[in-house]
């Protein structure tokens, strides 16, 4: 890729999320991104359609850097004590991105995005958990329950939290058997 277009959409990328850590992505204009990056607003619209499409652009990268960043993404139902512990430790890693991407109305987007992300891997891996249900739920409860537990219980202690997500890991994946 031509090295203007990287710099113009990291200008762009660091602009927005500058201005996102401090108010909702509705009340960002496309003029206030544009003065920050300093660029032309036909610039910004020759890269995405409005700040809804950026956000979204910003969001699938990440979601695919998390994912990327697992050594082992398909043990997410072989062996879902490793997954849990080491999708934990990359989102632990990136908490402040994850702050500011994935804030007020774009909250459940970071679970949406990781999910389809592990979905492309795991249906690549096993195409017939793609019409399984128990398979499909299995799935579902482990990113998004195990997030969600994290979330709650992470006070109590990362590690006791992260163990008991591991066994419970454990015994969904009993059901696909």
């Amino acid at each position: 890729m031509d090295i203007r277009i990287t710099k113009t959409r990291k200008s762009i990328a660091d602009a927005f999320l500058e201005l996102r850590a401090r108010k909702p992505i509705e009340k960002i204009t496309v003029k206030e991104l544009c003065e920050k990056a300093q660029i032309n607003k036909s610039t910004f619209y020759t890269h995405y359609r409005d700040i809804y499409d950026l956000s979204e652009t910003l969001e699938e990268q990440f979601a695919q850097q998390i994912v990327g960043s697992l050594t082992c993404p398909q043990d997410l139902l072989a062996h879902p004590d490793r997954f849990v512990q080491e999708f934990f430790h990359a989102c632990i890693e990136q908490q402040p991105l994850i702050s500011v991407l994935f804030s007020g109305s774009r909250a459940p987007m970071l679970l949406q995005r990781i999910e389809d992300s592990l979905q492309q891997i795991l249906f690549e891996q096993r195409p017939d958990y793609r019409d399984d249900v128990t398979a499909r739920v299995v799935f579902a409860v482990t990113i998004y329950g195990s997030f969600y537990a994290f979330e709650k219980y992470r006070a109590q202690g990362e590690a006791a939290v992260l163990e008991a997500l591991a066994q419970v890991g454990r015994e969904l994946v009993k059901l696909l058997k």
